[in-house]
């Protein structure tokens, strides 16, 4: 049984809404995040990436740095770049990307939802980006950027979501990757009310994206009720902000690996050494190879381009972990042939979302890397499937497109929801 809440969000005026909607603070480093901002002061990365408001040599973990996020947002407020709507509402999120839309309900979340395991999490947390987020959100006192949940499609909450975006748009714009941006107002009671009973029978949403943002909420949440042992469960802290999207709005798209070096191995080592655990064949005139089905990986290296099947036996068909392709790579070929035993900790992998496409994995493999790999994307079922199971998912394994954006929902966390 999923709690949502309706909310008084804060909001940009219509007119500056493409210019201050800005992507996610965590796909992005800092030098990225500064160059995206320059010429535009309404960006929200001022606010999401506090740092760029310093010269380059600040501590993007300092004090200074959180608070300058506060006095950003607080003055954007202040000069009526934004707007608090004066009723609580539901609102509705659509992006369009090469022509196919997702649609989702931005609503305010329940903490105990998430600590009681109903909210599902499929994926470790790092404490030094939970940190960051957790004084972001501290600092702030508000919700800048919403959680990506999903949840298993129920006909009669997408009903009153088709017939909710026949209205007029609130907000409907191109940000400049050719994304197209819409949202609406739900401010109907009747409807707000019929989402909320809606929810009640959605026994469990999952963590699509945003695993650090919801674990900050979290704490930042339990943070306060020590601070005010008489909270009631109404006050803004208890809720975080989210987009819930139906599972057949969403497309997982795939995310690569590229590698630095062959462990010491030569190339033809290292192919001889692919064989034990993989079919390995030439892809016809060189072709490049994007996996179309499960268990298949693309292999570039020395401006060759290979197919690799997993060999049967080589894991566990019952394991949702396990017959992942992202465990089947690391589990018999990243780590046992090229030594990267934990990919979060070593410098010679990295991971390029398949947003990108191949040609950046030839760039890098012919330039700073070795050899890259193409993945067949992970599914959301698979996500589901993990998540029941109380299972952890490898790291990297989900790339989300199109991202939502952040700077168009503010969720302060005074504001009191009845």
């Amino acid at each position: 049984m999923a709690i949502i809440k309706p909310f008084k969000a804060y909001r940009p005026i219509e007119e500056l809404a493409s210019k201050i909607a800005a992507l996610p603070y965590d796909v992005m480093n800092t030098e990225e995040a500064r160059e995206m901002a320059k010429g535009n002061k309404y960006s929200f990365l001022y606010v999401d990436r506090g740092e760029i408001n310093f010269p380059e040599k600040v501590n993007i973990y300092g004090e200074e740095v959180y608070k300058e996020s506060r006095e950003v947002l607080d003055k954007m407020i202040e000069n009526k770049y934004y707007f608090q709507d004066k009723n609580s509402y539901f609102y509705i999120y659509r992006q369009t990307m090469n022509g196919k839309s997702q649609v989702g309900l931005v609503v305010c979340a329940s903490v105990d939802d998430y600590i009681n395991n109903v909210i599902k999490k499929h994926e470790k947390t790092r404490a030094d980006k939970e940190l960051d987020r957790i004084n972001h959100v501290d600092y702030c006192d508000a919700h800048t950027g919403p959680i990506f949940l999903t949840y298993r499609e129920n006909n009669d909450i997408s009903k009153i979501i088709n017939e909710s975006i026949k209205e007029k748009p609130v907000y409907d714009f191109i940000s400049d990757d050719g994304n197209g941006h819409t949202v609406w107002v739900i401010s109907n009671k009747e409807k707000i009310d019929k989402l909320i009973r809606l929810f009640n029978h959605v026994n469990y949403m999952y963590i699509a994206d945003g695993h650090h943002r919801i674990k900050s909420a979290v704490e930042v949440c339990l943070k306060r009720r020590r601070e005010n042992p008489n909270y009631t469960g109404k006050e803004g802290f208890n809720y975080f902000l989210a987009i819930a999207y139906p599972d057949s709005e969403l497309d997982v798209l795939d995310y690569n690996r590229t590698v630095k070096d062959l462990n010491g191995l030569s190339k033809e080592e290292f192919l001889k050494a692919i064989q034990k655990k993989f079919i390995i064949e030439k892809t016809p005139n060189n072709e490049r190879f994007k996996p179309n089905e499960k268990h298949t990986f693309g292999m570039y290296i020395d401006n060759e381009w290979f197919k690799l099947k997993a060999r049967e036996g080589t894991f566990d068909k019952n394991d949702p972990t396990d017959r992942l392709d992202v465990s089947i790579l690391q589990n018999n070929l990243l780590s046992p042939i090229l030594g990267i035993d934990d990919p979060t900790k070593s410098d010679r992998i990295e991971f390029i979302g398949g947003i990108r496409g191949l040609r950046e994995l030839e760039k890098r493999a012919n330039t700073d890397m070795r050899v890259s790999f193409a993945m067949y994307p992970t599914t959301i079922e698979d996500i589901m499937s993990i998540a029941d199971a109380g299972k952890i998912m490898p790291p990297k394994s989900t790339w989300f497109e199109p991202k939502p954006r952040s700077g168009l929902f503010i969720h302060k966390l005074t504001e009191i929801h009845e």
